[in-house]
Order: structure tokens, then C-alpha cells, then sequence
């Protein structure tokens, strides 16, 4: 369905892309898995911050909206690995364009930068 036409029909196309990636966490796990395959260990040690319940919870809802694909193997101990799908790498040039346009602003924003670096 054309843009237009999901408009007409009182669908917007960019709050549906909000509701896909309703969290800061779901950007981020996005982000990581860019580079390629991660276990759900590696992913919780790159996004610094989430919880293990918001880690979990968040890769579900990217599974079921298909952004993300799961692979557990039967070994013991368990192991899971998580990729983006070819959907959720369609998101790439909107991650891109989110990580150039946040340099660009703390570039131009040195104090935010500061501040940004001593929360953290």
C-alpha cells in the first residue's frame, strides 16, 4: 500500500515505524545486531543500561513483529543467537541517519557532549 494511500486511510506511516521501535532499547539492540549475529549475552554487555527482563521483553516484540530472528541450538548449556531480519536490515540507512545527525548535533553542541559523557 502506497504512503498516500496508508495516509487516506488514517495510517501513518512514521507512527507505525515509532510504534516498531517504541523504546530507546529497541534502537539500540537494532544498532548492535547491524554488525552482524549476536548471542543474547553479547547483546546485554553492548547496550549498556537495559535490564535483563527489558532485554528480554524487547527481542520478543522485535521476533514477533519480525524484525529480529531467533536461533536457539540444542546444546547444553543453551545457546541463543539473534540477527536482524532482512526487514530489520532495511532499518539500516535509518540508524545510519540517526548516528550521523546525533554527531553532527554534539558537534554542534559541545556542552551536551559533556554532559552526556559524565553521565555516563
Amino acid at each position: 500500500m502506497s504512503r498516500k494511500l496508508l495516509e487516506q486511510n488514517g495510517i501513518c506511516p512514521v507512527a507505525t515505524t515509532i510504534d516498531l521501535l517504541s523504546s530507546k532499547w529497541k534502537v539500540l539492540i537494532v544498532r548492535d545486531l547491524l554488525t552482524g549475529t549476536k548471542r543474547y549475552s553479547e547483546l546485554k554487555q553492548s547496550v549498556a543500561g537495559i535490564s535483563q527482563k527489558m532485554l528480554t521483553q524487547s527481542l520478543r516484540e522485535m521476533e514477533s513483529d519480525g524484525l529480529v530472528t531467533r536461533h536457539a541450538y540444542a546444546v547444553i548449556p543453551p545457546k541463543v543467537e539473534y540477527r536482524l531480519s532482512d526487514l530489520g536490515n532495511s532499518m539500516r540507512p535509518v540508524i545510519e541517519t540517526m548516528a550521523n545527525w546525533g554527531s553532527v548535533y554534539l558537534d554542534q553542541n559541545p556542552d551536551k557532549r559533556k554532559k552526556l559523557a559524565q553521565s555516563e
